[in-house]
């Protein structure tokens, strides 16, 4: 846990150093090794617990939520969905065991989030959530012991939800967020301190009625653009590290075949909007774009404002469009409700090989009588990529007031 941490800490002096090391093989569209096979170029960001999806209900939907049902947790997904939500308050907690593979009981994720329909046009949402690494050793590069920690960080979300049309609605979130690891440790010559921010996410939704089955049935398309916000740094220097700004677009159909029966498919397709790593060698010769200014030591991709990293992702990856691709990760998901009372869910993420490897298979099932929801997800992983979640029960318990 000592080395999770220190990675945690300086990140944002390494990365600069990881892809100083190899060359970029233009004809593979890669970064290659000494062997010359490809090697991840992920795209990196601070704050990442930002992007850990926080709710039992989307954990058992492969991390699907842009356009799924509206409740309390759409706040982390797409606040504009909150518009439509068809009760007057809600509330939801959610608790998650995080490395429980490794024996920890103390590192977890806590999430609680609500709503209130303000009227027919408008609602307003907040949520909260905790991220602790529990309590930690640290010691300093020759192993001797240099005090004790507990890491954590928190994020503290508000959003406004307004209907545009019947069929349209647009929703703004403003968050701040604290993360604390390492406060007071040293590494090398520079002192960690906690990093702020403030941000903000902008999303829409469409949501229609169809006649797909004589029951009724229903489409919702949404999209967000999350974590806008300042670039931090652990280090109180002039050089900060973007949020994990991403672009989120999903849809979801809802069918009803009776009075009984229902199912939802859902599908997410999600990219990260950071800069691209850019290779300080190209075949084996300096890349005169990795760093203007080499005198900082730091590569000119990292030192990009915020909105020009933001949207400039889009475009900026060394191996063109077939590499901008791979930087966009998939999820699709199905939901079977009984009654309104029971639920059955399953989905499978997947994202590039290169670009994370993440991949994954997640079930998991609901319970509903009257007012109240409990929600349980588990997660199996598809490759051999470990997973902080492998093998874990998520809890959500949920409160609706018609």
């Amino acid at each position: 846990m000592n080395k999770f941490i220190l990675f945690a800490c300086t990140f944002c002096f390494m990365c600069t150093s990881i892809s100083a090391q190899f060359s970029y093989d233009t004809s593979k569209g890669c970064f290659t090794d000494t062997n010359g096979e490809c090697l991840p170029n992920t795209v990196l960001s601070a704050l990442p617990f930002l992007r850990i999806v926080p709710d039992a209900i989307s954990g058992a939907m492969g991390d699907v939520g842009m356009a799924t049902t509206p409740s309390a947790n759409s706040m982390h997904f797409n606040s504009s969905n909150l518009a439509f939500v068809e009760n007057d308050f809600g509330l939801s907690t959610t608790f998650t065991p995080w490395l429980t593979n490794l024996g920890l009981n103390d590192v977890y994720l806590a999430y609680l989030s609500g709503y209130k329909n303000v009227d027919e046009l408008q609602s307003v949402g907040m949520s909260l959530r905790y991220f602790s690494l529990g309590e930690i050793n640290f010691t300093d590069t020759d192993g001797n012991a240099s005090g004790t920690g507990k890491p954590r960080e928190i994020e503290i979300a508000g959003a406004y939800a307004r209907k545009m049309s019947d069929n349209f609605s647009a929703g703004l979130s403003a968050k701040y967020v604290y993360s604390n690891l390492a406060s007071g440790q040293r590494v090398g010559s520079f002192e960690i301190s906690s990093a702020n921010a403030f941000a903000v996410d902008i999303s829409v939704t469409y949501n229609t009625e169809l006649n797909l089955t004589t029951y009724g049935s229903n489409l919702r398309v949404g999209a967000a653009i999350t974590n806008i916000g300042s670039k931090v740094t652990y280090t109180k220097n002039e050089f900060r590290d973007f949020l994990p700004a991403n672009l989120g677009i999903g849809a979801a159909l809802d069918l009803d075949f009776d009075d009984y029966n229902s199912i939802t498919f859902a599908l997410d397709i999600n990219k990260l909007m950071n800069p691209t790593p850019i290779p300080a060698l190209i075949d084996g010769v300096e890349n005169p774009e990795y760093d203007s200014n080499p005198e900082n030591g730091i590569a000119d991709y990292r030192e990009k404002p915020l909105f020009s990293g933001m949207f400039g992702s889009f475009t900026d990856a060394p191996g063109g469009f077939s590499e901008e691709l791979t930087e966009y990760n998939i999820a699709g998901a199905l939901e079977y409700w009984y009654d309104k009372q029971f639920a059955v869910r399953a989905g499978y993420f997947f994202e590039h090989p290169l670009k994370g490897d993440r991949q994954f298979l997640t079930v998991g099932i609901g319970l509903k009588y009257n007012v109240y929801g409990l929600n349980l997800s588990y997660l199996v992983p598809t490759n051999n990529q470990n997973n902080p979640l492998d093998n874990t029960l998520r809890f959500t318990l949920s409160f609706d007031v018609e």
